[in-house]
């Protein structure tokens, strides 16, 4: 039988002459035509239309073509019913409907690209579909680094990462930085005026501060190192709240509360009764 459809294929137009050619009519010859003439082409040599408005083996509602030749024919492949959700997210832009999808319309966006003649892009295509129905079929389960090689390729690749983050040497300024923190933690010590002491470009300092501080921000760990030596004041009796909080930079007690809290789940006096213990 003749089967014919728009001409400049890409998804539904190459992924449907592959079903009928595959499961339908293995005889089929595929035409291509313009949009405006597919119809009176398709009268004049009794073929087929397909992937055209009003015809029978279209789109209905958010299914394509594909679709509708698989409910059509009964086809009940496990298989194709996989293969139709790619296609389907592939053809309409729905590439959260199958995770294959983006590939596919990427392949078939490059595939287009790549022959301007219809005839030899169906030939490229029938091996891609092909490819993708023995994924679906047989190939699901697998993965590409499922072999012992290639895992042991991984594990040396880890290895690797890890080792290199274990050896990075701290750079002099983050060590600086530390002394300098310890030093005016009392103050409203800022990354600007550290990057002017340090002659460091401020951008770089704080995007690169993480790296060398618990991966906190230049403002976390500001607060951490405050909240730690707070505690550790906390310990001596003799120093009221007001007096910890104006040693260890905050504005008033009120605040040095409130971030203490926020850090610990206990206000500064429940704490010091709990160190009592």
């Amino acid at each position: 039988m003749k089967w014919i459809t728009r001409e400049r294929p890409k998804i539904d137009r190459i992924a449907c002459p592959w079903l009928i050619k595959r499961f339908i009519d293995k005889e089929a010859e595929i035409i291509y035509a313009p949009f405006d003439q597919v119809k009176p082409t398709a009268k004049k040599l009794k073929a087929i239309p397909f992937d055209v408005p009003d015809v029978e083996y279209t789109h209905y509602k958010d299914e394509c073509t594909f679709d509708y030749f698989i409910k059509k024919h009964e086809l009940g492949d496990p298989a194709l019913k996989t293969l139709a959700a790619i296609v389907r997210g592939a053809d309409t832009d729905r590439h959260d409907l199958a995770t294959q999808a983006s590939g596919l319309w990427a392949i078939s966006a490059g595939l287009a690209f790549n022959f301007t003649n219809d005839q030899d892009l169906l030939e490229k295509g029938m091996l891609i579909y092909d490819a993708l129905y023995s994924w679906a079929k047989y190939l699901q389960k697998e993965r590409h680094t499922q072999n012992p090689t290639e895992h042991l390729l991984i594990e040396i690749l880890e290895k690797y990462i890890k080792e290199q983050k274990r050896s990075r040497k701290t750079p002099a300024w983050a060590k600086e930085i530390k002394d300098l923190i310890q030093d005016q933690i009392d103050t409203n010590l800022t990354l600007k005026e550290l990057s002017k002491d340090l002659n460091i470009h401020p951008a770089y300092l704080s995007r690169e501060f993480s790296k060398y501080f618990d991966n906190l921000s230049f403002g976390d760990y500001i607060r951490k190192q405050r909240i730690e030596k707070a505690i550790a004041y906390l310990n001596n009796a003799a120093y009221s709240l007001t007096k910890i909080a104006y040693l260890t930079g905050f504005s008033d007690q009120s605040h040095f509360t409130r971030i203490f809290k926020k850090h610990t789940g206990k206000s500064p006096s429940e704490y010091r009764r709990i160190l009592k213990k």
